[in-house]
């Protein structure tokens, strides 16, 4: 079986290939990346495949059986981009697509669900056959300013007090890994969220143990979290999305207590002390 993935050298690309290599050994991994130059370190045949480029689509899924389609980071059309891959992907004869969603999808309130929303109906439309991951936040959307909010002695938001179930990039590339290499999964749609949820004062709570000093969670206002944003140097659009995903956060929409991603990759997910921890070595 020849398995494709998309934004193979993005942070979730590259580790769905390094779970793939350890759960079979023996099939074949196509990465499609805009720059093949960038991929020759995942020891696996690379192929241009520019999501915005319908034209390179074609070549680069020859003779795919199974696709991952990791959702883009390019927020310009996203949901255009993703039905470009999926076009193709009929048109390439490929046999199931497995599509890197949001966590609870058309009942998620967030602007950054709008795009898979509109990617789950392209999907459907279709008629080939999909997996759909509907995964939730990343503990490493938190940590990844880490240090600079550990050196100014606090961390901000807007999620209020409600509660948050991240798991790590890595659990979640382990679940494509899964969902990627098991025909049985099509058809089906994963809610996949941590095992434990958190607060984010308990994730600042976790932060202080790690870093042996006091580092209290402010919680603003959605407005003046997003200006904060743009303070740091975000782009507004951006700011403006993640302040958005926050609000949101504060009403339930980052919780599942469901488990569905850890009995989907054989372990409990990983502990936010884990990924703090090492987001602060």
């Amino acid at each position: 079986m020849t398995i494709a993935i998309t934004g193979a050298t993005g942070a979730l690309g590259r580790l769905a290939i390094a779970a793939l290599k350890r759960r079979a050994p023996g099939s074949k991994i196509v990465a499609l990346v805009r720059d093949p130059a960038k991929a020759a370190d995942l020891g696996v045949e690379a192929r241009t495949a520019d999501y915005t480029k319908p034209e390179t689509l074609a070549a680069a899924l020859k003779g795919v059986e199974t696709l991952a389609l990791i959702s883009s980071n390019d927020f310009n059309d996203r949901a255009g981009q993703h039905r470009n891959v999926i076009d193709a992907a009929k048109k390439a004869g490929v046999k199931r697509i497995v599509y890197t969603s949001i966590l609870k999808g058309f009942e998620s309130g967030m602007w950054l669900a709008l795009d898979h929303q509109a990617t789950e109906k392209a999907l459907a439309a279709s008629g080939v056959p999909h997996t759909i991951l509907r995964n939730g936040w990343y503990t490493e959307n938190y940590t990844g300013a880490l240090k600079a909010s550990v050196a100014h002695g606090a961390l901000i938001g807007a999620s209020g007090t409600g509660k948050i179930a991240t798991a790590a990039r890595a659990d979640y590339a382990e679940a494509l890994a899964v969902a990627l290499l098991d025909a049985s999964h099509a058809g089906k749609i994963y809610e996949l969220a941590g095992d434990t949820a958190f607060t984010m004062a308990d994730f600042a709570a976790e932060v202080s143990r790690a870093a042996g000093k006091a580092v209290p969670y402010n919680d603003l206002p959605q407005a003046a979290y997003a200006d904060a944003l743009k303070s740091f140097g975000l782009p507004e659009g951006f700011a403006n999305a993640i302040a958005d995903a926050d609000a949101h956060a504060a009403k339930g929409q980052l919780f599942d207590d469901s488990r569905t991603l850890s009995r989907l990759i054989g372990r409990p997910t990983t502990p936010i002390a884990v990924t703090i921890k090492a987001a602060l070595a």
